[in-house]
Formats: C-alpha cells, sequence, structure tokens
C-alpha cells in the first residue's frame, strides 16, 4: 500500500490509502482536494502524483489558502484556490475530485458532489468521505456534532454518489477505536475538547464512496 507521508498522524489515514490504492493514483494525475483546510490531504496527494501532476485545493475560506501555501511550499504542483463547494469551477478536467469531512458542514451536499462529479474527465473518479457522527462512542455513550449542518451525512453518500450518474465502484466504513492515552483519544480531545481519559473511545465511522463517471 502506497504510504501518505504527509498523513502518517491522521487517525482515519489507512482510508484514504485504500481508496487512492484502489484507483491506482500515480504520477502526472490531476486532482482536486474540495474542502482542503490546512492542505495535509492535498500534500500527501502531491507526493504521489509527482512533478508531472497538479492538485487544485480547493476551499472557501481564503486562510486556508495561505496554510496550503505554507503546507505545500515544496510541491510547485499544488495551487491553492478560495472556492466553495457548490462553486467548484477549474481550468481544465481532473482525474479525481475528492473530498473528506466536507459535506456534513455544507449546506448542499448534493450540489457540492454534483460539482465535483462535473469536474472529472470522463472516466474519472470522484472519493468522497463523511462520517456517521452519532454512530461514534465514548465509553459507550453515543457521540454527536450537532452544529455541524449534515452530522450523519456519511449514511447517504453511497445515494448522493449513485445520483449524480456515477458509478458506485465501492463503498465502506471504517471506525478507529482506542482505550487510553494514544491517537485516538488525541484526536477526539482536538474534535470536542473532551479528554475521555480511559473511557474506550470508537470514532465516527467514515464511510467511504468510490464513484467513477462513466
Amino acid at each position: 500500500m502506497s504510504e501518505l507521508k504527509g498523513l502518517r498522524d491522521d487517525v482515519y489515514r489507512r482510508p484514504l490509502e485504500t481508496a487512492l490504492e484502489r484507483l491506482g493514483l500515480g504520477a502526472g494525475w490531476r486532482c482536486v482536494d474540495v474542502g482542503a483546510g490546512g492542505g495535509d490531504v492535498s500534500v500527501a496527494l502531491a507526493e504521489m502524483v509527482g512533478r508531472d501532476g497538479r492538485v487544485y485545493a480547493v476551499d472557501s475560506d481564503p486562510l486556508a489558502r495561505d496554510e496550503v501555501a505554507r503546507a505545500a511550499a515544496a510541491h510547485a504542483q499544488v495551487i491553492a484556490l478560495t472556492q466553495a463547494g457548490e462553486d467548484l469551477s477549474l481550468p481544465e478536467e481532473v482525474d479525481l475530485a475528492f473530498c473528506r469531512f466536507l459535506l456534513l458542514h455544507v449546506l448542499a451536499p448534493a450540489v457540492v458532489v454534483a460539482k465535483m462529479a462535473a469536474a472529472v474527465r470522463p472516466g474519472g473518479w470522484v472519493v468522497a468521505q463523511e462520517p456517521i457522527t452519532s454512530a461514534g462512542r465514548i465509553g459507550g455513550v453515543p457521540m454527536s456534532m450537532p452544529a455541524a449542518q449534515h452530522p450523519d451525512i456519511g449514511a447517504l453518500l453511497p445515494a448522493l454518489i449513485r445520483n449524480e450518474s456515477l458509478e458506485v465502484v465501492d463503498a465502506w466504513a471504517e471506525a478507529p477505536a482506542g482505550v487510553g492515552p494514544g491517537a485516538v483519544s488525541q484526536y477526539l480531545e482536538s474534535l470536542t475538547g473532551v479528554d475521555p481519559g480511559d473511557d474506550p473511545v470508537v470514532l465516527p465511522p467514515l464511510v467511504t464512496v468510490i464513484g467513477r463517471r462513466a
């Protein structure tokens, strides 16, 4: 499996690695990372597509563009753009449109998926990874993210992809789990401000859907 060097400490790294391995992502690919945030995934993609590839790091927050620029300083193939997912517009078709932890926060997830589908070339790929937050557990008690627009959008993700006339090639869910000090509890504390102590933690399952444009 290809190693995503920039995501070594990401507890949800494995689903992304699995998806990209499934696609055969490699040198020369054109990609867009929608909702790029700090650019961790964009940089990881850039490492895989190489100098002959291109990665558009798109985020609606203008400050994210500066964060991506700093994170990707060594990768000239990363182009940071300030756009909302609902307004996605690129200067070329891409081989892969990707988003993760984005659709739960936007007003119109279906519109964003439609824009992503339109951005890829025929035969290109759309990969979305979204959580089912209420399925997470801390000491057996359900978690939730009531501030999110669509906290359980992961449960609807296969239908969102299929509704854009994309072939659902693969779909699955993974949930990191742990107990006591470690990466899972640290991630939970950074996300919620709650230190779980010695309580067992199951983070929200991340649903991955791989769609392909006919």
